[in-house]
């Protein structure tokens, strides 16, 4: 399903700069408003990330912290899951049902390891490598010259098979806290950071930050995922929406494009056949191919992907914890005249006190 750009857009505020998506089906229920030009070079992000150099980066205290944030972060959701889990009209009750289903026979079959339990997280299964390793055989991972790769453990092995493959690696700041993306590139390392640099303190310390104006091309996204379904591509995440809004600011810095591939590497046990896609929502990111310890396959999937970020969806919580975003909007609404609409409000985790 393409979006459509109305016919009388010509004499609309928003038509050099933006399209509308018009309400049609649960899917494209927001509004979209697809950046075509750049952010104003953004600032600061040196003083977060890429501090190889920097005698002052303390790695142990930067690990507790995020170590500390991932777990109130963590308690919160277990409490917002409840409370929505249990009401009927609630439109994400059932990715709950489905999510808290597979954290739980994840947890009795024992197929995860460290972190545990799995609740609210992208579970590190059991196999991650092997599925990793198959993930590196695709055509599409071999042709790829940068590959956008999510930060959880699970997706460590793809990171460092990246890096070791002579690609760049493009990888977001955990919960997008401390800056955007950073890009990490085997010519940045040594033997003996490779593998360092694969984890979220090695991220920060030899990561290139980077804003929404760089000019870069994404081949390929490796996205972490709670469940899956083989048959449509229908994807479940953990919850937080994180994995979209990158996706929709990648789509906005025109990095990536509808046939850009999207992977996602779970165990076989985090296949399932049960997710509503008539309930999906527009945000929602589908995935391409699956790679498991013991197979890969080929969604083929119909859902359309997401064009950008929908304003809509936005909590004010979450647009405040996320200064690029805060950034985002203001230009939008500077250029076209016109103010963004905001999402519901939400109860948020404290982010991390950062120095100026």
């Amino acid at each position: 399903m393409e979006a459509l750009l109305p016919k009388h857009c010509s004499s609309s505020p928003f038509a050099s700069k933006h399209a509308l998506n018009f309400p049609s089906t649960p899917r494209t229920k927001a509004l979209h408003f697809p950046l075509l030009f750049n952010l104003e070079k953004s600032r600061n992000y040196s003083n977060a990330i890429g501090r190889q150099n920097d005698p002052t980066f303390d790695e142990v205290a930067y690990e507790a912290e995020r170590l500390r944030l991932d777990s109130a972060a963590r308690k919160l959701m277990a409490e917002s899951s409840e409370k929505e889990a249990q009401d009927p009209e609630d439109p994400k009750a059932w990715k709950w049902t489905i999510r808290k289903r597979v954290w739980d026979l994840m947890e009795a079959r024992n197929i995860a390891q460290f972190p545990r339990p799995v609740h609210h997280r992208i579970p590190n299964f059991n196999g991650s490598q092997l599925a990793a390793n198959k993930l590196s055989e695709l055509e599409v991972f071999k042709e790829a010259t940068c590959v956008k790769v999510n930060p959880d453990t699970p997706q460590k092995q793809v990171r460092f098979l990246t890096l070791n493959g002579g690609k760049k690696l493009l990888t977001p700041q955990p919960r997008l806290r401390t800056g955007f993306f950073s890009i990490l590139e085997y010519s940045m390392l040594s033997p003996s950071t490779i593998k360092e640099a694969c984890t979220s303190v090695g991220v920060a310390k030899y990561g290139k930050p980077i804003g929404l104006e760089e000019k870069i091309k994404v081949d390929l996204i490796v996205i972490g995922s709670v469940a899956v379904d083989p048959k449509t591509g229908a994807r479940l995440g953990k919850g937080e929406g994180f994995a979209e809004l990158e996706y929709g600011m990648l789509r906005y810095m025109g990095a990536i494009d509808h046939l850009t591939p999207v992977v996602t590497s779970v165990h076989d046990e985090q296949l399932i056949d049960d997710i509503p896609v008539e309930n999906l929502l527009v945000h929602d990111v589908p995935v391409d191919i699956i790679c498991t310890p013991s197979q890969v396959i080929f969604t083929n999937t119909t859902i359309p992907k997401p064009q950008g970020i929908y304003w809509d969806k936005l909590s004010p919580e979450k647009l405040g914890q996320i200064r690029i975003l805060r950034e985002l909007k203001s230009k939008i609404e500077r250029e076209s005249g016109q103010k963004l609409p905001c999402g519901p409000s939400e109860k948020l985790p404290p982010t991390a006190q950062r120095k100026r």
